[in-house]
């Protein structure tokens, strides 16, 4: 595909520039991407702000959807070609049904389409130090992926349970991060960062009441989800889009929901400078 030529000649070349504002004794700055399914590309319009601002990010953490945005930034994508990604993004190219008792589909092809996309990359490789978190389905704990494959451990993050299959990656059976720690903000400190941006795609939904008793309990999940991991009470600052009521599974709304994260970080970005301005 074009947008693999595209990743090829830019992921590689800017690690060492990505890598210098690391030792200029300035405080440290981590990202954290909240997930949240297709209101993910929400996470775009924040990390466009953020770069048109000069804000420089030393560490970024991923969950769900954060860890594809954030892999896509970790590479050193620019953001018009993150945009382009997202462009190319369906269920047909993402999911597969799946005839197993551990799910409905499978994200076998989200798997693949990351490896073509990214490239055969490991998190040794990126320009920007990278975490991501799932959840371990056996041990009912948090984990924190920072080595070997990314495609894989981006798969295991984003892997739904009770719908998409879960993933055995290095003897644990992995499911979705936003389950156990939906913004990864503690890694982020344990990574070195002095100051911690947070950006929650989440929000609970009032309005599902119309649908009655299944409406609240929709609502109870996205509570759940949302604060999962304390990640949003830890941060130093916390973007948060609104989406609430937003869609988690329409494509088609990524230009709504790109614009939605670039201004909800403009109103947050005086917060950001008064740090960069102390720090």
């Amino acid at each position: 595909m074009a947008l693999l030529g595209i990743v090829k000649t830019d992921h590689r070349l800017p690690i060492t520039a990505h890598r210098l504002p690391m030792n200029n004794g300035r405080k440290q700055i981590g990202l954290a991407l909240g997930g949240g399914v297709v209101r993910g590309f929400a996470h775009i319009g924040v990390l466009a702000v953020l770069e048109q601002a000069a804000v420089p990010i030393d560490f970024v953490t991923g969950a769900s959807v954060g860890a594809i945005i954030g892999a896509a930034y970790a590479t050193g994508m620019k953001i018009p070609h993150i945009i382009q990604m997202a462009e190319g993004l369906q269920w047909f190219r993402l999911a597969q049904p799946a005839f197993s008792r551990e799910g409905l589909i499978s994200f076998a092809k989200l798997e693949q389409w990351l490896a073509q996309t990214f490239g055969h990359l490991h998190f040794e490789d990126l320009a920007i130090p990278f975490a991501i978190v799932a959840t371990d389905l056996e041990k009912a704990e948090s984990v924190v992926l920072r080595s070997g494959p990314l495609a894989p451990a981006i798969r295991a993050s984003c892997s739904v349970p009770g719908v998409v299959t879960p993933l055995r990656l290095d003897g644990r059976l992995l499911c979705d991060g936003g389950i156990s720690n939906n913004l990864p903000v503690a890694p982020l400190r344990q990574m070195g960062a002095d100051f911690v941006i947070g950006v929650d795609v989440f929000q609970h939904a009032p309005q599902w009441r119309y649908l009655g008793p299944l409406g609240r309990g929709l609502t109870a999940i996205e509570i759940m989800v949302e604060h999962s991991g304390g990640g949003l009470q830890n941060a130093d600052c916390l973007i948060a889009p609104d989406l609430s009521g937003k869609t988690y599974v329409r494509f088609d709304k990524r230009n709504e929901l790109i614009a939605l994260g670039r201004a909800a970080t403009e109103a947050q970005l005086p917060v950001i400078q008064q740090f960069l301005d102390n720090g």
